[in-house]
């Protein structure tokens, strides 16, 4: 008899597919204030976060503490001002109505807030492109165009640690451990590489799945890999139509 396929052990929910939750700060959001309202912090420090790759800064308000994704040349000491009334300067947040068209913004509400969705990874910025009555377009690194309320609050300037993917790993380890911070599976081991007893995609003469990859939503636990509930696989193939014209 075979073990557990690796599918099945994962949803099991055992401590090894866990995310830790050692380390981790509370989530990082702007603090709520009114629409109309402006606040000052200062930045107390700069601290790194498990399994996430921006740096965070950790600041100071009169009443409580909250961290937000550190942008590019925020220091430690400095002020961060929080509201319509505050400086155009890089790292204050301000609603989008009251920043100037063209200027690089980050960590962006979806509505007002929301404490920031859009580009909070390492390096990211999105442009504020223009505004209009309905609203204010924004350009994101994609190329895409989305349309948000004026009220919503971006943060001046681009999310600082861009470059972090550059440096190579050089040790299984290292990146081991980075995985392991985010909960996620590494090694990864291909179904076909194992045993038929280990996988449905295991075994046989040659290294393939030798059946569909294509699976049913309600297949059991031990089938259930590959593709499930695909509505189509491989490359798309454009359907060319042929038109005769015929001369009069």
């Amino acid at each position: 008899m075979g073990k557990r396929i690796l599918v099945q052990r994962r949803g099991r929910g055992g401590s090894q597919y866990r995310s830790p939750t050692k380390g981790k700060i509370s989530p990082t959001k702007y603090p709520f204030i009114l629409s109309d309202e402006t606040r000052v912090g200062m930045v107390a420090d700069i601290i790194h976060e498990r399994g996430r790759g921006a740096p965070l800064a950790k600041v100071k308000l009169l009443d409580k503490t909250i961290f937000v994704p550190a942008v590019t040349g925020i220091t430690k000491g400095r002020q961060v001002s929080f509201g319509p009334a505050s400086p155009v300067l890089e790292g204050n947040v301000l609603p989008l109505d009251s920043i100037r068209e063209g200027s690089t913004i980050c960590n962006i509400e979806l509505s007002f807030g929301d404490g920031g969705k859009i580009a909070r990874s390492p390096g990211t910025s999105a442009l504020l492109f223009s505004k209009t009555p309905k609203g204010s377009i924004v350009r994101l690194r994609s190329g895409k165009s989305v349309l948000l309320k004026g009220n919503c609050r971006a943060t001046l300037g681009s999310i600082s640690g861009a470059g972090r993917g550059e440096k190579p790993f050089l040790r299984a380890g290292a990146k081991l451990h980075l995985m392991r911070a985010r909960g996620q599976l590494y090694p990864r081991v291909r179904g076909v590489a194992m045993t038929s007893v280990y996988h449905p995609f295991g075994g046989g003469r040659h290294q393939s799945p030798h059946k569909p990859t294509t699976t049913s939503r309600n297949a059991p636990p031990g089938r259930k890999v590959g593709h499930v509930a695909a509505r189509q696989t491989g490359r798309g193939r454009r359907k060319r139509i042929s038109r005769t014209y015929i001369e009069k």
